[in-house]
């Protein structure tokens, strides 16, 4: 019995690394295509150029600076309140029935496709609140799209924070809040910064909720406030792609390159920061 369930564990350790394998290999082809088709087309004139009928004349500048609006504006309303939600929940929340059917909601919520946020973004900020297809509609439904998962992942790591370290705390009259504020969060802080930029990485990469809301393909200016039409890198790609020209092909190739670049330079910023909070705090 015991060498069956032996080989029976090694077998289904096999067949999870040959499916490894597989995907890093797929994903391998992916990017040297991406990277064959879009390489030649980096130059600084694509960075800073705005978007044009001419393939060989346009650029991602419009788009850059919108995603970076976007993404701005989506964490200043989802971290403040994915962090405070989690203190509450963790630090306060009772483990009566009402919290289990909350955990669960916003468990649930972090698994729904994100075209169903774009829908909710189109009737409740866009046409409720009037906002139009704004950048502060945009940055909102993006919120919506960030706040399960910031709260899953500061919980979890407000949950990795020693008891001792609390317990130690009240021993010496520090008051509940003044535990949280003074021990708590800065020794969960690289976890939930950690949370934080995969939430956010996620919404950098999001299309169907833009779209969905009417965010605009082709912009040839910047936004100069909240209220403002928008792009972002996503949209201008699926701009690109839908194009039957191969030069725009090769564009929509160049601005993924962008976005890759983009996503590995804030996942490296969250690696860097929490190891410099780790060593401070150790």
């Amino acid at each position: 019995m015991i060498r069956r369930r032996y080989l029976g564990d090694r077998l289904l350790a096999s067949f999870g690394l040959l499916v490894m394998l597989l995907a890093l290999a797929a994903l391998s082809v992916l990017i040297y295509d991406v990277l064959h088709d879009g390489i030649g087309r980096i130059s600084w004139s694509f960075l800073t150029s705005e978007p044009s009928r001419r393939a060989e004349a346009a650029g991602i500048y419009t788009a850059i600076v919108g995603s970076v609006y976007v993404i701005g504006l989506t964490a200043s309303i989802s971290v403040p309140l994915g962090v405070a939600a989690a203190i509450h929940l963790e630090e306060y929340g009772t483990r009566g029935r009402m919290s289990r059917l909350i955990e669960i909601n916003i468990a649930n919520l972090a698994g729904v496709p994100s075209i169903i946020y774009g829908l909710l973004g189109l009737g409740l900020f866009v046409r409720t609140m009037r906002m139009g297809p704004s950048v502060l509609a945009g940055a909102s439904t993006l919120a919506l799209l960030a706040l399960p998962v910031i709260i899953i992942s500061t919980r979890e790591a407000l949950r990795a924070v020693p008891k001792s370290l609390r317990e130690g705390s009240y021993a010496l009259g520090a008051t509940k809040w003044q535990t949280i504020w003074y021990q708590v969060l800065p020794a969960a802080f690289p976890n939930v910064l950690t949370g934080l930029i995969l939430a956010l990485s996620r919404a950098v990469g999001e299309t169907a909720p833009l779209v969905t809301i009417g965010a605009l393909t082709y912009v040839p200016f910047l936004p100069d406030s909240i209220w403002s039409p928008f792009t972002v890198l996503p949209i201008q790609i699926f701009a690109w792609v839908s194009r039957p020209q191969v030069a725009f092909a090769q564009n929509a190739a160049a601005g993924i390159i962008v976005l890759l670049v983009l996503l590995l330079a804030m996942n490296a910023t969250a690696i860097v920061l929490r190891d410099r909070f780790e060593k401070r705090l150790s």
